[in-house]
């Protein structure tokens, strides 16, 4: 009887352990931190991996979080313009909303969001959004890419280069 106690409590033990194993596992995507003058941008990198990006696995007219897992932070370390409005110094989420020609940038005030499942929730939180043009290019980018190159914020994915203006 003790033998199978003790049995019994190894297996529960292990099975515990497991469980616990499982809920560590690392993120699905890589992450990244970009950094500019007076600019620093948190997002995970999705992987193309030969899907249909834009206008499939992300919908066109459809809030996304700019990327994977939680939603994307940027912090203007100073007062700025971005896109030409006025942001004033401090972290937010951004998220967008893409078109086949425009995308639709958006500060949220509410920070630590899981994707852009809560959106609509926070929405009154929107500190501003922009719209910019977006352009088609041939060259294919694998994995998600935000660049900060002086005055702009960058992103690069399978076909698709969207660029916003940002000044201090």
């Amino acid at each position: 009887m003790k033998t199978l106690h003790v049995l019994l409590l190894l297996l529960g033990v292990a099975t515990t352990s497991t469980v616990f194993a499982q809920d560590q596992k690392p993120r699905a995507s890589a992450h990244s931190t970009v950094t500019g003058a007076n600019i620093k941008v948190v997002y995970g990198q999705p992987k193309k991996k030969g899907r249909d990006i834009f206008g499939g696995l992300v919908p066109y007219g459809q809030v996304w979080r700019l990327g994977a897992d939680e939603a994307t932070e940027i912090t203007f370390d100073k007062d700025a313009t971005f896109g030409g409005k006025p942001v004033k110094k401090g972290t937010y989420t951004l998220f967008a909303i893409p078109t086949a020609t425009t995308w639709t940038f958006i500060l949220n005030g509410k920070l630590g969001q899981w994707g852009a499942f809560d959106y609509e929730k926070n929405k009154a939180q929107d500190v501003l959004s922009v719209v910019v043009p977006s352009t088609q290019t041939t060259k294919e980018v694998e994995v998600f890419t935000i660049t900060l190159p002086a005055g702009k914020l960058v992103l690069d994915w399978d076909k698709t280069h969207v660029e916003v203006p940002v000044k201090f």
